[in-house]
């Protein structure tokens, strides 16, 4: 600190002098009664001790120092260069002043810290009785910030000794960054040294915790850092970041694993396939948009050259999985890629009778159009004396039951078909019923007759052969099974 003083300056000779010098003097005192300058040689910038060289000047009365040291405080103010999480205010505050007075220490920014949750759950104890108590969490600094995107805020931490591949919970700060798609505490977090693969506490590298559309930019950062693609989650399913984006239905994740080399085939330790992971998740995707996400995302997995058949432990094919779940454009597109349509699982069911299955319960997405496709690609019938079980199991869904009597030729109706048709059913849909139960004891029409003729010679093939015909189309949609509401 330096003042000035007047003794020391060199005045001009004689009374104009000073008299010159006493009115500047005069003036001086008059405009700057009190000033006092503040210079902070350093500003805080990513993490970087501030220290401060102060020139306090003095023209008048003593105010000046003061003035000085609260222009000090106040730039020395903690929480003003960035914004942290609620729950890390404290912690860093003090930190922050701990630096402003030339002191940091590291161990305050990894230690693992202790909350409480709003989530109950059953503990026990010593004695064996059981309580319900608070779910307590563990996590740290570090985790936090990534959690919630303070990215400024996780710059100081990693800029002041916060270890970047701290476990607390059973997570690091770059899980909790995937977990959340916060793609730019990601990218900061690999820079500064965190591990693109190491495994959460389940056994989930970062990649297997990108599932959301949002965390792409996570998945592409993670490639870079040298994420591997075909690394197997250590959990009970064993795996890849590939299969994990077939259940979410994630085009552009699928897409940027393959290109960096996801293997299309490999198995999870139930014998999943990327292909079937997908077939089987999409039953929960309502959304048409969703919908047509899946069928682009398996589009893209058999044009890596994903194999149409390969089946599960339980022998389920990805046609089996679709078929269940009613996808028709993905039966469609499974088909045409070449799936065995007449495969069995180890229930000795194929992918029609996994349909029908489903007819009542997901009649919103018109199974009988997945029931008629199956039967005019060639699919095995159900054993005629089983089809009694086929009429109670889908009573609800007329069309899929029409669909599957007009595939026989002949099948005798006997009075214990309309007993096993619920009242409220059969009024519901009376039309239909009453023309299939007055069938009892009769013959089907000669043209019933001559269509089972035709489908039989054509097989397989009648989705392709049918449609050529020099037929009128409503001839050549009863050909192709489509329902009527009636039977004749």
């Amino acid at each position: 600190m330096c003042k000035s003083n007047t003794a020391g300056i060199n005045r001009p000779a004689g009374k104009a002098g000073t008299a010159r010098e006493t009115e500047r003097h005069t003036h001086s005192h008059a405009e700057f009664r009190v000033q006092a300058v503040t210079i902070a040689s350093t500003m805080f910038s990513c993490g970087s001790v501030p220290q401060f060289q102060q020139v306090t000047c003095y023209t008048g009365q003593g105010r000046g120092r003061q003035t000085a040291e609260n222009e000090k405080a106040r730039i020395k103010q903690p929480g003003k260069d960035f914004l942290c999480p609620p729950a890390l205010e404290d912690l860093l505050t003090q930190h922050w002043k701990d630096l402003q007075d030339g002191f940091s220490c590291k161990l305050g920014l990894n230690q693992i810290l202790e909350f409480q949750s709003d989530e109950l759950r059953w503990t026990a104890e010593k004695r064996g009785l059981w309580t319900l108590e608070y779910k307590r969490e563990l996590t740290s600094p570090l985790c936090i910030a990534a959690a919630q995107g303070y990215t400024d805020c996780l710059h100081y931490l990693l800029q002041h000794g916060a270890h970047p591949n701290l476990t607390a919970g059973g997570r690091a700060a770059l899980h909790e960054a995937c977990i959340n798609s916060n793609a730019d505490c990601t990218e900061l977090l690999l820079q500064h040294g965190a591990n693109p693969n190491q495994l959460t506490e389940d056994g989930f590298s970062a990649l297997h915790l990108c599932k959301t559309p949002h965390s792409i930019r996570c998945a592409n950062a993670l490639m870079r850092y040298g994420a591997k693609v075909n690394l197997h989650s250590e959990e009970e399913e064993e795996e890849t970041p590939l299969h994990v984006a077939a259940k979410h239905g994630l085009f552009q994740h699928a897409q940027l694993y393959l290109r960096y080399g996801a293997q299309v085939n490999c198995q999870s330790c139930n014998g999943e396939t990327p292909l079937g992971a997908a077939c089987n998740e999409a039953q929960d995707k309502d959304d048409d948009d969703q919908q047509e996400g899946f069928l682009k995302l398996c589009t893209l997995l058999l044009d890596y050259g994903a194999d149409v058949n390969v089946v599960d432990r339980e022998q389920r094919s990805p046609l089996h999985k679709a078929a269940r779940n009613v996808q028709h454009d993905l039966v469609k597109l499974l088909l045409e890629r070449g799936a065995v349509i007449n495969v069995l699982d180890y229930n000795g069911c194929s992918p029609l009778s996994n349909v029908l299955q489903s007819a009542v319960v997901r009649q919103e997405r018109q199974p009988h159009r997945v029931v008629q496709m199956l039967l005019n690609w060639g699919s095995i019938q159900v054993w005629p004396q089983a089809l009694m079980k086929v009429l109670v199991a889908c009573a609800a869904a007329p069309k899929s039951v029409e669909i599957m009597f007009n595939s026989y030729s002949m099948v005798p109706v006997t009075y214990k078909w309309e007993r096993a048709i619920p009242e409220e059913i059969f009024q519901k849909h009376q039309l239909f019923y009453e023309s299939l139960f007055a069938l009892e004891h009769r013959p089907r029409s000669l043209q019933h007759l001559c269509r089972s003729v035709l489908r039989k010679q054509f097989g397989k093939h009648c989705h392709i052969l049918l449609p050529k015909l020099p037929i009128p189309q409503a001839l050549k949609n009863y050909m192709l099974l489509e329902p009527e509401g009636i039977i004749y």
